[in-house]
């Protein structure tokens, strides 16, 4: 059993003992639909630039070219390799690499680290077996990783954006039930980074909320790596869910038939279950506000300043000031 670390607001002894001159890496997790794609885009064509402030990048055209094999289990040739111990090697030798070049911080953002929006969908669960998947990258990656980023989104729009990227991709229309349980689900944003906390106690765990992040790619990146980030490529958007219009257009007829009529975004939970996945995801966010059980971190938006003890006076524009003499009625 893996026991969490338990955070109270400062970072981990192990991190705070990190020598000056190791490199920091930051693994950025997704999730999926919460404009993942977009940022590892700006990030990507921002590349150059990041390099001169020491940030190095690893994204999923790196990731999914066999640098990550090995890490998960699944079908592999019978060779008497132990892949797993290739894997380690390899990060490191590529890691290594990356500190000898000068990277002062190295972003990997794949969101397939926590499982597959597929997998959510046919299970009716949200990233099941995240704990034992990133348990597995923090032993390839070793002692390096010093922070995890998990971006999150209300759980009603992230189905319903899982759902109609699942369907224009050839996935079955969901029935009453599948959808009935998918709000039913027992699971939401609060156990997934539990889970996770779980599988890598000695790491910071930054939450980014989409609502506050989602457009703004430089925002996120300027909370991962504390640096100013660049503007440009900062309203690329990928990957964005179809409307029904355009979902009608890429479907069998027979599918197409199933969607409701009209145009605008696809909306397949009725009022009730909106309200239900709305009011869970706002119990996670009042949770992760209140300081998520010292496992976790609410990414603030950086170009928004909180008021100090003593915020400043706003003069006031209307009635007469305190200290100009008034005229009073004379006497007798």
């Amino acid at each position: 059993m893996i026991v969490p670390f338990p955070l109270t607001g400062l970072r981990p002894a192990a991190l705070q003992q990190r020598p000056r001159n190791v490199m920091k890496v930051i693994l950025h997790t997704g999730a999926h639909r919460c404009a993942t794609t977009s940022f590892q885009e700006y990030v990507r064509q921002n590349a150059h630039t990041l390099g001169q402030q020491g940030i190095g990048f690893w994204g999923p055209y790196r990731t999914r070219n066999g640098l990550f094999h090995g890490i998960q289990p699944g079908p592999a040739p019978v060779s008497g390799r132990n892949l797993v111990q290739r894997a380690r090697g390899r990060l490191q030798i590529r890691m290594a690499g990356c500190q000898a070049n000068g990277v002062q911080q190295l972003l990997v953002s794949e969101e397939n680290m926590i499982g597959a929006v597929r997998q959510n969908l046919r299970l009716g669960d949200l990233y099941g077996g995240v704990g034992e998947r990133m348990a597995r990258y923090a032993q390839a990656f070793g002692d390096v990783v010093t922070d995890v980023a998990l971006s999150i989104r209300s759980l009603d729009s992230y189905w319903t954006s899982a759902l109609a990227f699942a369907v224009a991709r050839g996935h079955k229309m969901p029935t009453a039930t599948s959808l009935d349980r998918l709000v039913r689900s027992p699971r939401s944003w609060r156990d997934v980074i539990t889970d996770i906390a779980a599988a890598m106690p000695d790491v910071r765990l930054q939450v980014l909320p989409f609502e506050t992040f989602g457009t703004r790619p430089e925002a996120a990146l300027t909370v991962l790596t504390g640096i100013k980030a660049p503007r440009s490529h900062a309203r690329v958007r990928l990957n964005a869910s179809l409307c029904l219009q355009d979902l009608r257009a890429n479907l069998p007829s027979a599918a197409a038939a199933q969607l409701p009529q009209g145009a605008g975004r696809w909306r397949p939970f009725d009022n009730a279950q909106t309200a239900y996945l709305r009011e869970a995801y706002a119990d996670d966010m009042m949770w992760l506000a209140g300081g998520a059980d010292g496992l976790a971190v609410l990414a603030k938006d950086p170009e928004k300043q909180a008021a100090g003890l003593n915020p400043s006076r706003i003069e006031l524009t209307r009635g007469r000031p305190d200290d100009k003499q008034r005229r009073m009625a004379g006497s007798g």
